[in-house]
């Protein structure tokens, strides 16, 4: 079992720190991650919990409070030790604490390697509250993670840090004193804010792997008591302003106190410790009394998260009409109670301090400008007033501020989910990448398709699927699928629009989580799978079992439309079978290229070539992705040495809504840009469009369109990459051995004639399969007639242009017309997706 173990510096049993890791942690036990949790009482000195056992706290049942074996047997470290190297600090005088950093390091390693660690989590680890700990964390890192090859296995998330904590507590900038953070191959950091991790970078500037990950506003998962209100003698309608808090006092309680002097009929209910500070929570009574309010100072009550009987942080938001976090301008840069007053749906109210517009930029509540005005002012109190009484003005700020927190949560988890990937299958071969776009009406069939796979054992293959910024149903619809599914379904997003962006990611995170399957020595698959597509049950049987047989680096299934598609359209038809067969021939004979719809590629050829490659092309003004990301991979592979299996039997069927709602521009060759433009469109209508058939003038349009799109691609690339295969029978059958002889010598003539090495696959390859077509396309189309049937006819015709070369001049010509790419003439004659 993959086991975490978290570690917060903030000796608290259930603070803010820990409230956020537990919601974090959440999603790594629905992984099935077994979760240990170190309170930190052993870390940090001024809670006074140090090596005090664990008794009532209540964490929930998934997790299992735990600590550091030994770490009380250490000599001389103890609570004053810690408090000496703290005071230390605060004068930016670097402690000795090396002899007790070795033997925490050490203590760490064995207990690590006794829970069977797989992932930690480190909370404020950063804050250099306990030097010798911080420094024993980075050493025991560096040895269990080299030790168990677990590569970037360190969640290190600082919440607080110098600057934003307590400043006048941790020294001096550059802060001497405090441990550098160390950029090591186990640990990925976070920071709360970009503010944070700009601050960070100024103080750490060579840091590398450092994210934002922002508050998290997971809603509570059960209801609040009922009786919340009699039990703390609160009245039935009175209005109530809710405090979870310290009593400390930079908390700033008194402004509550103040704003309820103003506000009848409401009550102030503090949630926190009133043993902490004995002499604040005295004044604050005292200033209740002189004020004549109603409070109650309710203790310390459990988490949200808590499954403990006592009432919680859940039941007093149950009942609350607003939450409270009216703190010191320099005090807080977080704050866990708007987070959780957001998620319950609570409106909440705020003091601008000094980081607030950063955090909680967008959100909305009334804040108080305590730089301005150091206590509540007649108009905050307005403001507030109505937000409790005011009920659709209060549904308004709600619904914003929750819309708000679910964008902020699910990028938090799509970040965390990215970073750190479930672990795979111990039995999975093969991963399938499918990108997604607003797929909401196609993606329950695709995913169907991909799930119910006659003879291959379930926990064979996963599915990965890559969310490219949708903005429908499409991934609410996926994850609803995976909790059904007997194949493991990973859901994943992409920032940059695109589906070579999309596909590069999903085989990134399948890649990378494979190095570590039970028999690294097995063959591991990546397969590439199209939303737009179908695919047959033995898809993924037949692709498995090619490639397994011919140990090619890449896998090519078939691809067909359904004819029922096209009753009523013959010459349609007509043009694209015409397509398909020449396509079965040339793949039978070359293995053919990858096609994103379906293809697999063997994981370490995969990562022998860099991987997908995204090229950038200027298009109005403004950088785009390059479609061809599938072929120009293909290319790369190929042209590496490596081999291409076709799997006939592996297919797809390809979805018709190109071809019935971009007719024109296909049957034009302008189906993804022109001018050598080549970028992904969308093709979905917003209403059906009319099915008709093609005229015969349109009908060759179409046919010549497709095959001087296809024919560079798959019969003259292949043996420009490989220039072997020409020694193959079967290849040279095909071509006749003149042909074959003088294509052979043509395209070591044109490599030589190269002497400028273009290493960008679309160019260097491209280019001198336009001219070889152009050359040799008479002799070729008469190979075509003769092997795939006389309805492939004669080569289209060729561009005005040629019409007055001399017939001496014509190569030297065709040379300059296909590297001619300032016009892109040569691109916009073979055509950009007119291919069927």
């Amino acid at each position: 079992m993959s086991v975490l173990w978290g570690v917060s510096f903030d000796a608290t049993a259930m603070s803010g720190v820990v409230v956020e890791f537990i919601k974090i942690a959440k999603s790594f036990a629905d992984r099935g991650f077994r979760v240990h949790l170190d309170l930190g009482y052993d870390i940090k000195a001024d809670k006074g919990r140090f090596f005090q056992p664990y008794q009532h706290e209540h964490a929930p049942d998934w997790i299992v409070l735990d600590r550091v074996d030994g770490v009380g047997h250490i000599a001389g470290y103890d609570r004053d030790f810690v408090a000496a190297t703290l005071e230390a600090v605060r004068h930016d005088q670097v402690p000795d604490t090396d002899r007790v950093t070795a033997a925490l390091a050490d203590a760490i390693v064995r207990t690590w390697e006794d829970r069977g660690v797989t992932l930690v989590m480190v909370e404020n680890g950063t804050l250099p509250e306990n030097v010798a700990y911080t420094k024993a964390l980075y050493r025991a890192i560096a040895v269990y993670g080299a030790k168990h090859d677990l590569g970037r296995y360190v969640m290190w998330r600082d919440h607080d840090l110098m600057w934003q904590s307590e400043p006048d507590k941790y020294g001096n900038f550059p802060y001497p004193a405090t441990p550098p953070m160390v950029n090591s191959p186990h640990i990925h950091y976070f920071a709360l804010h970009e503010e944070a991790r700009r601050r960070t970078l100024e103080w750490m500037p060579h840091l590398h792997n450092l994210d934002v990950l922002p508050n998290t506003f997971t809603p509570p998962s059960r209801p609040g008591r009922a009786d919340f209100r009699e039990h703390h003698g609160i009245p039935r309608d009175a209005k109530i302003i809710a405090r979870f808090t310290r009593i400390i006092p930079q908390k700033r309680i008194d402004r509550d106190l103040r704003l309820l002097a103003m506000l009848p009929g409401t009550w102030l209910f503090v949630a926190g410790d009133t043993e902490e500070n004995p002499e604040e929570t005295r004044k604050l009574r005292l200033l209740a009394e002189k004020l004549q309010v109603p409070v109650v100072f309710g203790g310390v009550l459990e988490p949200c998260e808590s499954t403990g009987s006592e009432f919680s942080v859940r039941d007093l938001l149950a009942h609350a009409d607003i939450v409270s976090f009216l703190t010191s301008y320099d005090y807080e840069s977080y704050g866990n109670p708007i987070g959780e007053a957001i998620a319950a749906g609570v409106p909440y109210i705020a003091s601008r301090y000094a980081l607030y517009d950063t955090v909680y930029a967008g959100f909305e509540a009334p804040v108080l400008d305590i730089v301005a005005h150091d206590q509540p002012t007649v108009e905050f109190a307005r403001q507030v007033q109505e937000l409790m009484t005011n009920a659709e003005r209060r549904a308004q700020v709600v619904a914003h501020n929750q819309q708000l927190g679910t964008h902020n949560r699910a990028a938090a988890n799509t970040l965390v989910s990215d970073l750190f990937p479930p672990v795979m299958g111990e039995n999975v071969r093969l991963s399938v990448v499918l990108p997604v776009f607003n797929e909401a009406a196609n993606i329950h069939d695709v995913l169907r398709s991909l799930h119910e796979q006659d003879d291959i054992d379930p926990e064979t293959y996963e599915i990965v699927l890559v969310d490219n910024n949708s903005t429908d149903d499409t991934v609410a619809i996926a994850r609803e699928f995976a909790e059904r599914s007997k194949v493991a379904l990973h859901v994943i997003g992409e920032r940059e629009q695109g589906v070579a962006p999309a596909r590069r990611t999903g085989m990134e995170f399948a890649a990378r989580r494979s190095r570590h399957r039970k028999d690294p020595g097995e063959r591991f698959y990546l397969v590439s799978a199209d939303a737009d597509c179908r695919v047959d049950r033995r898809w993924l049987t037949e692709l498995f079992a090619a490639m397994e047989k011919d140990k090619a680096a890449i896998g090519v299934c078939d691809y067909y439309y359904n004819a029922e598609h096209f009753t009523g359209r013959p010459r349609l038809w007509d043009a694209i079978q015409r397509t398909l067969r020449c396509r079965a021939v040339t793949f039978s004979l070359f293995g053919g290229f990858p096609d994103g719809k379906g293809f697999a590629v063997e994981r370490e050829a995969y990562e022998s070539v860099g991987g997908i490659e995204i090229f950038y092309q200027l298009r109005n003004g403004r950088f785009v992705n390059h479609l061809s990301d599938d072929w120009d991979f293909g290319i790369k592979v190929r042209g590496s040495g490596h081999d291409i299996t076709y799997a006939p039997r592996s297919k797809v069927e390809i979805n018709p809504r190109r071809v019935d709602n971009a007719i024109d521009e296909v049957i034009a060759g302008r189906a993804y840009g022109n001018d050598g433009i080549i970028v992904m469109r969308d093709i979905r209508p917003e209403t059906p469009s009319e099915t008709v058939d093609l005229t015969e003038e349109e009908a060759v349009q179409a046919w010549e369109f497709s095959i001087k799109d296809f024919t560079p691609k798959n019969t003259i690339l292949p043996v420009l990459l490989t220039p072997s295969l020409l020694d193959d029978d079967a290849v040279v059958a095909f071509f006749g051995e003149d042909l074959a002889a003088r294509l052979g010598a043509r395209i070591a003539e044109i490599k030589d004639e190269m002497s400028v090495v273009d290493f960008l696959p679309i160019h260097s390859y491209k280019t001198p399969s336009y001219r070889l077509y152009l050359e040799f396309r008479d002799e070729i189309f008469a190979r075509l007639r003769a092997t795939v049937g006389e309805d492939i006819g004669y080569p289209p015709p060729l561009p005005e242009c040629f019409a007055d070369v001399p017939e001496a001049r014509f190569a030297e010509f065709v040379k300059y017309y296909c590297e001619d790419r300032e016009s892109g003439e040569a691109h916009n004659y073979f055509g950009n997706g007119g291919v069927f």
